[in-house]
């Protein structure tokens, strides 16, 4: 039986942080899913169609078998249609693990087949938030530690094209 993780996110961009949780879910799970989603309360930097192409290309050199594919539904039912048995979620901090901690237990009572999976980030990447990567390359600053050099250039781009704050 092929066991099938997801690990769902906005990925507004991808951050090594993002990078850290999939190369090690994957080694988790038979077939990993990154499931792209929209989150209302989030104003996206990127596209759905931009943040899938940039997960796309970053995995590419991940080992295991990695799909990307968009989702704009409940997770658990998302988790349902891929023939997922994991959620797969990364943690950062103490007020991630509140949050995630509530998450899952509402997951749970929504579809118990389902188990909820947390890895802690790595400690040189935990800091590491899409959305401060944003404000911090929106103000001129500089995210090379925080993101490839590919995604990198793309929020560079971006910012570029939307205009700079505090210029």
């Amino acid at each position: 039986m092929t066991r099938i993780g997801v690990y769902p996110g906005t990925f507004d961009p991808v951050t090594l942080g993002h990078m850290d949780i999939i190369r090690r879910g994957a080694k988790l799970v038979d077939r990993l899913v990154i499931g792209v989603t929209t989150n209302p309360s989030k104003s996206p930097m990127f596209t759905l169609d931009e943040r899938m192409a940039m997960v796309r290309r970053e995995v590419a050199d991940v080992a295991g078998e990695i799909h990307v594919v968009a989702f704009d539904s409940l997770l658990m039912d998302f988790a349902e249609r891929e023939g997922a048995k994991v959620i797969v979620r990364g943690l950062r901090a103490v007020a991630d693990f509140e949050y995630e901690y509530q998450m899952a237990g509402m997951n749970q009572q929504i579809n118990p087949r389902v188990e909820t999976v947390f890895l802690m980030a790595d400690v040189a990447l935990q800091p590491i938030a899409s959305r401060l990567v944003k404000e911090i390359a929106v103000y001129g600053g500089n995210i090379a530690k925080f993101v490839t050099p590919a995604v990198c250039t793309d929020v560079v781009e971006r910012v570029e094209k939307i205009g700079r704050k505090g210029s």
